[in-house]
């Protein structure tokens, strides 16, 4: 991006241990040889680990048609443990409402799986680029240097890469975007506890206890590159920590409100049957 990238710190040494509730999503990118037929995977990061998602389309064949497509992200950065442990669990609560809902669900719950099993774990993949600077917005070879260098004073865990989609997990996503075509993305951080939204729709007032706090646009970031620049909302959860899941009735009750969310703003599709 014309300017020097930060020295990578930290090294991808094996899984670290986080607090209860995060450790089910270290079960696949530290066995990938184990992962169930459920989950797909594809190209490899940087240290050969697998990028993967989790399809949970609708049970019913009248649904599929009509369905809403909504893709759920997590992990873009690898310190943020509790957002892939969300997206595992909302794997769990789609596949229990599939028999009588029309949405196709595409969840990813970790993009930034070398950052994930880094020890520690980091906010950056293993090219020490953080994944939510490096997505293809205008301007971006000026614009992201000069909030890289003057807003964050070329904070290293936010360097925003060489180039735009320089790096496999942002080209990943990418190609997701495109080839699945979603209404609807779900971006899953965290600590700062707040929903934040970008896109053309009326954004939800809540999800759970998360209040609506719109942060800002950011060069690079999937909330400028997906909700303004391709027209699809993207709703951003920011937890309130990175590594203490919240009380699983809180989980239930984010889940909730965005499926109402949906069914209120979201577009419903006509089935050709």
């Amino acid at each position: 991006v014309g300017a020097t990238p930060p020295q990578r710190r930290g090294r991808h040494t094996g899984p670290c241990r986080p607090g209860a509730g995060t450790q089910s999503g270290y079960t696949f990118w530290a066995n990938p040889q184990k992962a169930p037929a459920a989950l797909s995977k594809t190209q490899g990061t940087l240290q050969g680990l697998p990028l993967a998602w989790r399809d949970v389309a609708p049970a019913q064949a009248e649904h599929a048609a009509a369905a809403q497509r909504v893709l759920v992200v997590g992990a873009i950065h690898g310190d943020e443990l509790t957002a892939a442990a969300l997206a595992l669990h909302w794997v769990a609560l789609a596949e229990q409402v599939s028999a009588r809902q029309a949405v196709h669900w595409r969840f990813i719950p970790v993009l930034n799986p070398d950052g994930f099993l880094a020890r520690p774990a980091t906010r950056t993949n293993a090219s020490g680029v953080d994944l939510n600077r490096n997505f293809p917005t205008p301007n971006w070879a000026e614009e992201s240097v000069q909030y890289w260098e003057k807003r964050t004073r070329r904070d290293p865990r936010r360097w925003p890469g060489p180039a735009a989609l320089s790096e496999p997990e942002s080209q990943f996503l990418h190609r997701q975007m495109a080839e699945f075509a979603p209404d609807l993305v779900v971006s899953i951080h965290a600590p700062y506890g707040v929903l934040d939204f970008d896109g053309p729709q009326t954004p939800p007032s809540k999800l759970g206890m998360l209040q609506l706090s719109q942060l800002g646009v950011f060069p690079g970031s999937l909330g400028n590159y997906g909700g303004l620049q391709q027209g699809v909302p993207v709703v951003t959860i920011e937890l309130h920590h990175a590594l203490r899941m919240p009380q699983q009735r809180e989980v239930e009750a984010m889940w909730q409100d965005l499926l109402g969310w949906m069914g209120k703003h979201l577009p419903h599709k006509a089935s050709n049957q």
